[in-house]
């Protein structure tokens, strides 16, 4: 277990504060147009769906608005050049100047406000930093967060500033010593592990479609850190189909046994949920029972290794009705320690309107198809975990995880053949 007080003096802890939800609509202010694949409308109507369950009314849950983070907070991760091209992007594109910083691509068009829709999402993610380290919450979610993609000094990947990253950059400026990031999105969290690639005191730890057939192209086993950090960034490549049960036998062989080999202080996680077999983006085919049981596996870690600790981000996630709500009030509920089962409906009124609201917001019917009437997609999600040595070398997934074992386990005195 990491043993350090934390910055109010209070020792480590089991996380006994409520839950923190960041949010409030100026969040769904963050959105690259009508057409993009990434439309606020899945916020929206994830945290109505949250709402109409019950998750967020509980006594163990508390809602509350971010604020907007300043310059001088971005900058503990991108180049202050890049946030002011960021703040003057329109005037920038207008001269033909974006386009070095990612700004103006199709992934990454420049729009009014673009720095501050931007920073109120980094402001967000913070406050849910801020409120777990100092104590007051026991967990925090920030379900506008997880813009992993961004670069000290250019966007990527519809992500203009790297959220997360800064808000594990702030966590080591005031005083934790070990941060763990898990990413689970379909794509590689690139700007997270480039952020800390040299720092020892941050262990990334991304599972993901492999780069070999989706973007951004990296997350390969041997990107594993630089100098004193070699070993401190960990890559699962996962092959295209891989469903519920190859998934989360990669995710038993890996994520565990770094994290308590690892001890964080803090847990800081990314859930985008475009792994889903309904996304559109990407080619991996978990169902939403398979996302559930990542989240949980995630929050039962984190109270077994750091004290209850943890801050989850959302992601990506592009089947805005059909997927992105079902799949982040699951995450909602389990971090407000109110899971909900796979079984219940969906509320009625909830889907009824969900159709127009995709129309009103996109010009189009739902991406993903009709939303399914039960939290989850009625599926077994029985897999069998990684025993240490026991991998198949024909099987394209195990030969993943074996992979990323022999290049990382040896880097932290694990053997890769025993240990898990």
């Amino acid at each position: 277990m990491g043993g350090s007080s934390r910055p109010d003096g209070s020792a480590d802890g089991d996380g006994s504060g409520p839950t923190l939800v960041v949010w409030d609509s100026d969040l769904a202010a963050y959105g690259f147009g009508r057409t993009h694949p990434l439309n606020s409308v899945r916020l929206e109507l994830t945290m109505d769906l949250a709402a109409r369950t019950g998750v967020l009314a509980g006594p163990n849950v508390a809602v509350q608005p971010g604020r907007l983070a300043t310059d001088e907070l971005i900058e503990l991760v991108h180049d202050p050049a890049y946030i002011q091209a960021v703040r003057r992007a329109p005037q920038y594109a207008a001269r033909g100047l974006a386009a070095m910083f990612g700004l103006g691509t199709p992934d990454n068009p420049v729009f009014e406000s673009m720095h501050t829709a931007a920073a109120r999402i980094t402001g967000a993610t913070l406050a849910a930093a801020s409120g777990v380290w100092t104590g007051r919450h026991g967990h925090a979610v920030a379900p506008a967060g997880g813009l992993h993609h961004a670069m000290r000094v250019a966007a990527s990947g519809f992500c203009i500033y790297n959220d997360p990253a800064v808000a594990i950059a702030w966590l080591l400026h005031n005083g934790a010593a070990r941060v763990a990031y898990v990413d689970v999105d379909v794509h590689h969290g690139d700007g997270v592990q480039a952020a800390f690639y040299d720092d020892p005191r941050v262990l990334t730890i991304s599972l993901h479609q492999s780069g070999r057939t989706l973007f951004p192209g990296t997350g390969f086993p041997d990107e594993s850190g630089a100098g004193e950090a070699c070993g401190m960034s960990v890559n699962v490549a996962l092959p295209p189909r891989t469903g519920d049960a190859g998934w989360l036998r990669a995710f038993s062989g890996v994520v565990p046994v770094l994290l308590r080999a690892f001890a964080p202080e803090i847990l800081v996680t990314q859930h985008g949920c475009d792994t889903h077999f309904l996304d559109p983006l990407g080619d991996l085919t978990l169902s939403v029972e398979g996302q559930r049981a990542s989240y949980q596996t995630l929050h039962d870690l984190a109270h077994e290794v750091c004290g209850g600790r943890w801050v989850a981000c959302g992601g990506g996630g592009y089947a805005l009705a059909s997927v992105v709500p079902r799949a982040w009030t699951h995450l909602l509920a389990i971090a407000g320690h109110v899971p909900l089962d796979c079984s219940r409906p969906v509320p009625d009124d909830w889907r009824h309107t969900a159709d127009a609201r995709v129309r009103a917001a996109t010009g189009a019917a739902l991406t993903g198809g009709s939303v399914p009437e039960r939290f989850g997609d009625g599926v077994d999600i029985a897999f069998h975990p990684w025993d240490a040595g026991d991998g198949d070398p024909d099987d394209p997934l195990d030969r993943a995880v074996a992979a990323t074992r022999r290049e990382i386990l040896p880097l932290h005195g694990l053997d890769p053949l025993v240990d898990r």
